[in-house]
């Protein structure tokens, strides 16, 4: 038994009024966390127009300017990862949004493209922290019972901040400027590391969360793992066949969420003919998509599990396998000629990448013990950033030449063949009567 399970719970005597659902309330603190975190990465994408005007950017600088936040946040997922479960969840995503926010605020001083991309990959190794920090938070305040549901709206965080970033950044340009609107999105980071300070403890040293809800929280009774060093806990993780069986649909995944992210306005600007205003209008679609997907995730396996009869584990699966079918609307989209059917098009990609990307989540939490949760999120966050690393470069080089068509047309078939591995990794053959 671990010194962590013989010291909770921590609080003996209660001299403070317990807080109904706390759990859901400490999720939504977090959340507003992963918004920021958006609002404050996703300002590039917005931006991007007028920015290779004002330094003198091509594409292909604009590309490497994307690519070094990418390789970043690729390198050091894992090792924020690690820190959170060493650290803890408060100051381990303390730290990494303290330097986040500020990183943000010096991007109004940017000269020139290679001065932006040095900022980017700053901001990308500490934003690198919101993918592992989201396991660690579902694992440390969810029963096994309620993670999927809990998964689907933690992922709603990650798109309701690019959602929220087109009109926040819009006015903050119009008011003061490129310069201004990065201020002002590191301000916002910067507020939100004082709430999180303020208000966020772990379940064990919470003074307001009820001993019947902690007894629900901890109702799995499940063995913590010891902490392990940096690379001996990558080698054990490495060698799971189950890490690669979500690993592997992550790294197919992600180049789809990358282009909503970074490429999309570029794409409207170009090859749909869309002024920045318009630009603004639309391209919070695929992330409010996004966000109904996230939250639709996690009920979406509890109708597998009533109506098929799945086992929890089968029905994450075969949520995933859902929001993989729905990206072929990517590949789809491209033989339109219609803008807004476009937009309509991807935005059904983006409710699609939500539903694999929140359920992948969920099948970290639910494979891996809680110590080693967000190392393993952190690991598979860094495949998945690989292949958008490597994406963002070809669309660099390519797009110019061969345009974003052919490019929709392999996202669109990326997530089913990450559904093989799922299958072939992942799920159960066999029903595990003592699960349910």
């Amino acid at each position: 038994m671990s010194l962590e399970s013989t010291t909770r719970p921590a609080v003996a005597t209660r001299t403070v009024r317990a807080i109904k659902h706390l759990r859901w309330w400490m999720l939504g603190l977090f959340l507003l966390g992963v918004t920021v975190n958006y609002v404050t990465r996703n300002s590039l994408g917005i931006l991007a127009p007028e920015l290779k005007t004002s330094l003198n950017m091509s594409t292909e600088h604009y590309s490497w300017v994307v690519a070094a936040f990418q390789l970043a946040y690729t390198l050091f997922q894992p090792l924020c990862g690690w820190l959170i479960d060493v650290i803890g969840l408060k100051m381990g995503f303390l730290i990494c949004a303290l330097i986040w926010s500020l990183t943000c605020l010096l991007h109004a001083g940017a000269g020139s493209w290679l001065h932006l991309a040095l900022l980017r990959f700053v901001m990308g190794a500490s934003e690198a922290a919101a993918t592992p920090a989201n396991a660690k938070a579902i694992g440390d305040w969810f029963p096994k019972k309620e993670r999927p549901v809990a998964a689907g709206w933690a992922g709603v965080g990650f798109s309701v901040g690019a959602m929220l970033a087109p009109p926040i950044i819009y006015v903050a340009h119009i008011s003061f400027g490129w310069q201004g609107a990065f201020l002002l999105t590191g301000g916002l980071g910067l507020l939100w590391v004082g709430l999180w300070w303020w208000g966020y403890q772990s379940p064990e040293k919470h003074a307001r969360l009820s001993d019947e809800e902690r007894a629900w929280i901890t109702q799995d009774n499940e063995a913590v793992g010891e902490k392990l060093p940096f690379f001996q806990a990558l080698k054990t993780i490495g060698k799971e066949k189950k890490f690669y069986g979500i690993a592997i649909p992550a790294f197919l995944a992600e180049p789809a969420w990358a282009v909503l992210s970074f490429w999309v306005p570029l794409y409207l600007a170009n090859e749909r003919g869309m002024d920045l205003k318009q630009i603004v209008m639309f391209a919070w679609l695929p992330f409010l998509a996004a966000d109904l997907g996230s939250v639709a995730s996690g009920y979406l396996t509890k109708i597998y599990v009533k109506w098929f009869g799945l086992t929890r584990v089968n029905s994450i699966v075969a949520s995933s396998v859902t929001g993989a079918a729905l990206m072929i609307s990517l590949a789809l989209m491209t033989m339109v000629k219609d803008p807004y059917l476009a937009i309509a098009l991807i935005s059904i990609g983006g409710f699609g990448h939500q539903v694999i990307s929140c359920m992948l989540s969920a099948l970290v939490v639910e494979r891996f013990d809680r110590r080693q949760m967000a190392t393993v999120n952190g690991m598979r966050g860094s495949c998945a950033w690989i292949a958008s690393f490597i994406f963002s470069l070809i669309i660099g080089v390519t797009a110019d030449t061969i345009g974003f068509n052919p490019l929709f047309v392999a996202m669109g078939f990326f997530d089913l063949v990450g559904a093989i591995f799922l299958v072939m990794f992942i799920a159960e053959r066999r029903q595990r009567s003592a699960e349910q």
